[in-house]
């Protein structure tokens, strides 16, 4: 509940100054909501060993109970830094990473010989590590809230995280393969056994950057040049912003080989600006550049070949999978099979089938799953998903000042594209993607900036349910005081 929807309390009886509107923090549900969480994990882990290991050994909750802990920390971290955020966020975020961790774990139970499956250490392989990498990325996400007590105080290196993002794209572009490539795309830095994927760092501070920016010029880029159709299309002196975007996510989508994270970046530009300007020519205009990019690369890919050729085999794969089934095709079809296979129900929670797909730990995980747990179980895991980008635009249209409301969009569209592009590529919509399940895939890279986006998004919605004064003033700053402007640029509220 936003604390435009709390009852005006009689300062009377409260002893509170006249006119401010209390609201509640709601902390006790979302400690409610993520214990329930922790239930449904514990419940999934037990039907994975009886399934797997026709028992239900006495440690089956000790995964969900190590996770409690770590989210535990987390929620009273938010009680004491964001006592006004958002209390479905962390929850649902929880139940997804659960899900996640447990999923892994039975990928390392089908893979151990069936004498060791019963004492296998919840630290040991691939979901050990992810348990490892959750407490790594929920103390990142906790000290972020410690630091940024104010979401505005960012704007202040908004050109120095701008200039970062663009260096985290670039890095794996330029070094050669064999320190950046995994499957084709070229999204990673790997140093021995050490592997880190920029570009989902980059995404945030790109965004904050993005953010400022269009802050800044919101007012010129909304000018129209004329009307066509009932839309007002933009001068074409100010297309400048856009036509830079779109050839930088072009060379991504060439030189890193991933339409996916190409279609992030320039996605999440485009409906940032179109979240500021309000203008639907802005996303009219995005679809057709991106879209004709992507087509005169892979014309590109077939005539030329070179840079554009990775290109070209994804999005031959894409359209005939079936024509290489053990060969080129073989990771999409057998994702394929698998989701098909799973029907409506699934085969139940470690009764499929999953390490026939390739790399299903990664980039297809939701492919796996879905094997197991059919349609329906899919689609509430969307609905989560769904969920938490809900929650993020509810901050940005409730926060106060225009470059919280713009950050907030921009973060829970992100997630929302990112979601979009990775189930598209496994159930062929679109060509397949180097992306990874948020909160789902293993790897520290993803989870860890996709916490930071997390705590951003809390640390926004706490700004947005503070108590207001009955005039609609702003919040004051969690440390006391009169709030800060930014920087000059104007607070107003961007009309939904």
């Amino acid at each position: 509940m936003t604390a435009a929807a709390q009852p005006v309390v009689s300062p009377a009886t409260t002893g509170e100054r006249p006119g401010v509107r209390l609201a509640r923090s709601r902390r006790n549900a979302e400690l409610s909501l993520l214990l329930l969480a922790m239930v449904l994990v514990a419940a999934y882990g037990a039907i994975v060993e009886a399934n797997l290991l026709d028992t239900v050994t006495r440690d089956f909750w000790m995964p969900a109970a190590a996770l409690g802990l770590v989210f535990l920390g987390m929620h009273l971290v938010i009680r004491w830094l964001a006592p006004f955020a958002d209390p479905a966020l962390l929850p649902a975020v929880a139940l997804l990473n659960g899900v996640g961790v447990g999923f892994l774990r039975r990928l390392d139970l089908a893979k151990a010989a069936p004498a060791e499956r019963e004492t296998l250490a919840i630290f040991a392989g691939t979901g050990g590590r992810q348990l490892a990498w959750t407490l790594a990325a929920v103390i990142l996400a906790a000290g972020l809230l410690v630091v940024m007590r104010d979401h505005r105080a960012v704007s202040r290196y908004a050109y120095t995280l701008g200039l970062a993002g663009i260096v985290l794209v670039m890095i794996p572009a330029v070094l050669p393969g064999r320190f950046s490539e995994i499957n084709g795309a070229k999204l990673w830095i790997r140093v021995g056994g050490f592997s880190i994927q920029p570009g989902e760092f980059a995404k945030l501070a790109l965004l904050v950057f993005f953010a400022y920016y269009l802050v800044r010029k919101r007012e010129v880029l909304s000018l129209a040049s004329r009307r066509v159709l009932g839309i007002d299309f933009p001068r074409g002196r100010d297309l400048g912003p856009v036509l830079g975007v779109w050839l930088i996510s072009l060379l991504v989508l060439v030189f890193e080989k991933d339409l996916g994270t190409s279609l992030l970046y320039f996605g999440m530009f485009v409906v940032t600006l179109y979240i500021a300007t309000e203008r639907v020519s802005w996303l009219l205009i995005g679809l057709v550049l991106f879209f004709g990019g992507a087509y005169l690369a892979y014309v590109l890919g077939g005539t030329v070949g070179g840079p554009f050729a990775n290109f070209y085999t994804r999005a031959e794969i894409w359209l005939d999978p079936f024509a290489e089934p053990y060969d080129r095709g073989y990771q999409l079809v057998q994702g394929l099979l698998g989701l098909g296979s799973g029907g409506l129900f699934g085969s139940g929670p470690g009764a499929g089938e999953p390490l026939e797909i390739p790399e299903v730990q990664n980039d297809f995980i939701f492919a796996g799953i879905g094997e197991e747990i059919g349609l329906f179980g899919l689609t509430a895991l969307l609905v989560v998903y769904l969920l938490i980008v809900e929650r993020g635009l509810r901050a940005g249209l409730a926060v106060r000042d225009s470059f919280g409301k713009l950050v907030a969009g921009g973060l829970a569209f992100t997630l929302g594209l990112q979601v979009f592009v990775i189930v598209g590529g496994i159930s062929k919509l679109i060509p397949l993607t180097g992306q990874t399940t948020p909160f789902l895939s293993a790897g520290g890279s993803s989870l860890m900036a996709n916490w930071l986006l997390i705590a951003v998004l809390l640390r926004i919605s706490d700004a947005a349910r503070r108590p207001v004064a009955q005039g609609g003033g702003p919040a004051a700053r969690p440390g006391g005081g009169p709030p800060e402007q930014l920087h000059g640029a104007p607070t107003e509220v961007i009309r939904p």
